[in-house]
């Protein structure tokens, strides 16, 4: 005897499928976290020694050797100029040899690579039995002491912009594109105002410049609500991976924010040049530590997104619009052969009464024959 499908097995089948996705969302967040963040080490580490002259340049030959690539050793002729290297962000540390030895540095740039940089001098002035003071050229604000404020920021802001993504893209399936589009850029600037409270009233990341801090949280949030938006139309179910995939595995481990691309290994130190996360962190930086130098080229990195997330949002609601259409054709089709064949079984219908009724009245005409016959039979 034959049973139909077991539903608990149909149920657990359906479970298992949709177990797939935290179970990939671990693996992918263990290897991208543990994969930039697990054992930093330094590689062309840029340092400069301060002077002129053979002392100089044996002290930097000698530290470039032991370093074996973790540093990139070079001399500049003054303090001015190790000064100006450090805020352009071209050097992180600038080392002033001495009875008094004096390490520059700029924390506002990578609180970790200062530190890094830090206890490489201070072993060489240890070697020449002098204390080392280090001096800050680009200190954090007071709200932000470890110089990782900005990276938390840009926590916040991602997880507000690509939650909102699932909302949007599910809640909003059957509103016209453009009207989801519209959800989305407002929903960026509510997220980029939270942000911008966060950094500034709230918890004083930034001492000033504010309103920069929110024009590149707008921006940042609406690419990645846009590109998301985008997505869900032809990833469905599996959008919420992809855009963690995008804007948190590969998006914070290569912002910058915790380690810059010098202490990281090589595949997120070359996402940071082009990644959104990092036009983000290194934007905010550049706006408000040090005086707006190459924050044109992050505000590129994330214009560039943002059209990116325009481009894919347009392609989504022209392959929605081709859908609807096809879709519609199919429906008429089948409303059209429905009614064809609703047609065909009436006329069947009718042909066979009909030839039903001709057969009745064949048999009556028989019998009356039949009768006739007989009648004239008993007449004669």
């Amino acid at each position: 005897m034959s049973t139909g499908p077991n539903p608990t097995t149909g149920a657990l089948r359906h479970v298992l499928g949709h177990l797939l996705t935290p179970l990939l969302m671990c693996l992918g967040m263990g290897l991208a976290y543990l994969g930039a963040f697990h054992a930093p080490q330094p590689h062309d580490l840029r340092v400069d020694i301060v002077g002129s002259g053979p002392a100089t340049q044996v002290l930097a030959q000698t530290l470039h050797d032991k370093a074996h690539g973790a540093l990139d050793v070079r001399t500049v002729p003054d303090r001015a100029t190790a000064a100006t290297a450090l805020l352009h962000q071209d050097s992180y540390g600038a080392y002033i040899p001495g009875d008094h030895p004096e390490l520059l540095v700029a924390s506002a740039s990578s609180d970790t690579s200062a530190m890094a940089v830090e206890k490489v001098f201070t072993k060489v002035a240890a070697g020449q039995d002098a204390p080392l003071q280090v001096t800050d050229l680009a200190p954090t604000a007071s709200g932000d002491p470890t110089g990782q404020g900005v990276f938390f920021l840009l926590v916040a802001v991602s997880i507000g912009a690509y939650a909102s993504v699932a909302v949007i893209g599910a809640a909003g399936a059957a509103l016209p594109m453009r009207i989801r589009a519209l959800l989305a850029a407002g929903t960026a600037l509510v997220v980029s105002l939270i942000g911008t409270l966060f950094a500034g009233p709230v918890f004083h990341l930034v001492d000033h410049g504010l309103a920069g801090v929110w024009a590149l949280s707008w921006l940042y949030a609406t690419g990645i609500l846009l590109i998301g938006v985008g997505l869900h139309t032809y990833l469905r179910r599996w959008t919420t991976l992809g855009v963690m995939v995008l804007f948190v595995m590969l998006n914070f481990t290569s912002s910058g924010g915790i380690y810059r691309p010098e202490l990281q290994p090589g595949l997120f130190g070359s996402l940071h040049a082009f990644w959104n996360g990092a036009g983000l962190v290194e934007g905010i930086r550049s706006h408000v530590y040090f005086d707006g130098h190459a924050l044109g080229g992050h505000l590129l990195v994330l214009v560039l997104w943002l059209l990116a997330g325009i481009v894919l949002v347009a392609l989504a609601g022209r392959t929605e619009a081709v859908r609807t259409a096809t879709a519609t054709e199919a429906a008429r089709t089948a409303t059209a052969t429905e009614a064809a064949t609703q047609e065909t079984a009436k006329r069947t219908t009718k042909e066979e009464e009909t030839k039903r009724e001709d057969s009745q009245e064949t048999k009556e005409e028989r019998d009356e024959d039949a009768e006739e016959e007989m009648e004239e039979a008993v007449a004669v």
